[in-house]
């Protein structure tokens, strides 16, 4: 039987040697989907067929003898059924639907050459409307089949399981991809302890160029798993003239738009969040130019779930054993610290899945605002009250940070890529969910570092303070020598006495986390956090400000570390002695998880 693979006519494929998957044998499974063609006029148009089966030979092909495989989720994009004993299935087909299976634990879809699961078929006959990156290509009339190929996979039904999830790679051109490839690529390939689940990249995969989607397959290819995407407001056609092409090139170039799969006892939902052309309801409060980011005459866009993908949420969710743990990944995210007061950088449907997830163990997961955020139940700030009504979060959400941090700004380091420190002060990096069962635990690993490295301190004097605003009017207004920041770790009696303090940017600090500091040898003392979380707005400011962050900034570029909510602050004494002083900084996580910092500074009596 011929067999269609990614979309075009072939022979069934050899399995590929490299493994950064195990299955079987051991090595990477390598295939694709099956598509079966009808005689020309044979094929219906209203309903397909097809089925899930174990590829015992690892060719993609349903051969005699080759088990289908009961109760895997299929699903049209609406519809979610399961498939029967002999691991058939009926759904209603339409034009421009996906079709795409939930990944079974315990069982592993095909991987590309690049890594990428295999798991979905685009059917779109005509194919997409003149598009500048070129879409979907006619796929032609419904196929008689499409079979979906799976093989049993131990690692991806262990109870422990790392997933990595990754935030805006969001590379605007070919150099951006390097400075990936040496720094987040390079630390995945690395590590070993991601092969079930492997790495979801929550969108911005490029930045508006998708002509780039090809070296960014070439980069995941160097990591050690399953590589997984969703899209972000950085990967549209924006060219589509309607919505329901706006993903078309993604769509043929990465994955489906919205999907599901299951890893250990961890069901994982990626969404689009992303709404373009915004059709936001023009009845909204805000009204809907209110509801669309418009960034400098760019295409509006809005955060948004449709009615078709939560008609497919609730439906995949009705089929998901409520002691499963759920993970909810979206771009933009359901809420977040960073733009709490904006309606367009968070989705409008937040109570909706909240009450979808009700009861469950959940954990909700996003990207797009570059920025770190480590969001405990409870956490709640004024904007998602005044917008949504929601007051404390039902279950964790965490903002994953950046691989490119604060869009790859800043010193290019010796290794090759920006320091990039964002706009909450944070450096780029992924996260890492830990799961043991249905319960998890979250780490952050800065690029370039090892996991003990989650604290960046800093000093925040009267002389700082004169300087940060020194320096923003003069790179707003650049006359005469640009103001220095000589010596910030040098503080004078003034200094002391008018108020200064010690920082520490705790990345993944949370509610729930301590921070302590002892200064030369004696008693440690807790710090306060500048941001409770507690329902009051967003602290902006000089004085909620990473020193050493902004001190590279001001500098060098990026976006200004002046607000964020895992920064504590600890006033030093007035009447430290002149000369030099260290202060010993302890982080302890939600988890009890300790991180040991050291801060060196001097004081003189006067500068």
């Amino acid at each position: 039987m011929a067999a269609v693979i990614a979309g075009s006519l072939t022979a069934a494929p050899t399995p590929a040697a490299a493994s950064p998957s195990e299955s079987g044998d051991g090595t990477a499974y390598r295939g694709g989907v099956e598509v079966v063609r009808a005689p020309t006029g044979a094929a219906g148009d209203s309903v397909l067929t097809g089925r899930v089966f174990v590829d015992a030979d690892r060719n993609s092909a349903s051969g005699r003898g080759e088990a289908g495989l009961a109760g895997v989720m299929v699903t049209n994009g609406r519809d979610v059924v399961r498939t029967d004993r002999r691991g058939r299935y009926r759904l209603p087909a339409f034009d421009n639907m996906t079709v795409s299976i939930t990944q079974p634990s315990g069982y592993q879809v095909p991987l590309d050459e690049y890594n990428i699961p295999q798991f979905h078929y685009n059917h779109l006959p005509e194919g997409s409307p003149d598009l500048r990156y070129g879409g979907i290509a006619p796929t032609g009339p419904l196929p008689s089949a499409v079979n979906f190929p799976i093989v049993e996979s131990e690692v991806t039904g262990a109870a422990d399981q790392s997933c990595v999830i990754a935030g805006d790679l969001q590379t605007y051109n070919r150099q951006e991809v390097e400075y990936a490839r040496a720094g987040a690529i390079r630390d995945l390939s690395e590590r070993h302890d991601y092969a079930g689940c492997g790495t979801l990249f929550v969108g911005d995969v490029v930045g508006d160029d998708l002509s780039l989607y090809p070296d960014i397959k070439d980069l995941v290819s160097e990591t050690n798993g399953p590589v997984r995407f969703l899209p972000g407001n950085h990967d549209l056609d924006f060219d589509a003239p309607s919505a329901e092409h706006s993903f078309d090139t993604y769509r043929a170039q990465l994955a489906p738009e919205y999907y599901s799969f299951d890893v250990g006892d961890a069901h994982v939902i990626a969404l689009n969040t992303v709404d373009y052309p915004c059709t936001a309801a023009a009845d909204s409060p805000e009204g809907i130019e209110e509801r669309c980011a418009d960034p400098e005459g760019s295409p509006a866009y809005n955060g948004r779930i449709d009615d078709d993908q939560l008609t497919w949420l609730q439906q995949d969710l009705d089929n998901v054993d409520r002691d499963k743990l759920v993970v909810i990944a979206g771009h933009i995210g359901l809420l977040n610290y960073a733009d709490e007061g904006s309606p367009v950088h968070q989705v409008d449907q937040v109570s909706r899945v909240h009450e979808l997830l009700q009861g469950r163990r959940a954990v909700a997961l996003a990207g797009h605002s570059h920025s770190i955020e480590n969001l405990k139940t409870g956490d709640d700030v004024e904007g998602w009250r005044d917008l949504f009504g929601v007051e404390g979060l039902p279950f964790p959400h965490i903002t994953a940070g950046a691989i490119s941090g604060d869009w790859y700004s800043g010193e290019v380091g010796e290794d090759g890529y920006p320091t990039a420190i964002g706009r909450d002060g944070g450096r780029p990096g992924v996260v890492t969910l830990d799961i043991e069962g249905s319960e998890f635990q979250e780490r952050y690993t800065v690029t370039g570092e090892s996991d003990e490295v989650q604290t960046q301190l800093g000093i925040n004097s009267p002389t700082y303070r004169e300087w940060f605003e020194e320096r923003q009017e003069w790179n707003d207004d650049p006359a005469g020598e640009a103001p220095e920041l000589d010596e910030p770790l040098v503080v004078d009696r003034a200094d002391l006495a008018d108020g200064t303090w010690l920082t520490t940017n705790f990345f993944f600090g949370s509610t729930g986390s301590t921070v302590e500091v002892g200064v030369d040898g004696g008693p440690a003392e807790e710090a306060t956090r500048t941001q409770q979380m507690e329902g009051e707005g967003v602290n902006v400011g000089v004085e909620y400000s990473d020193p050493y962050a902004v001190s590279q900034q001001l500098v060098h570029g990026g976006t200004l570390g002046d607000r964020t909510m895992h920064l504590w602050r600890f006033d030093l004494p007035g009447d430290l002695d002149a000369g030099g002083h260290t202060a010993e900084v302890t982080a302890t996580d939600a988890y009890g998880r300790e991180f040991t910092d050291v801060l060196q500074f001097e004081v003189v009596e006067q500068r």
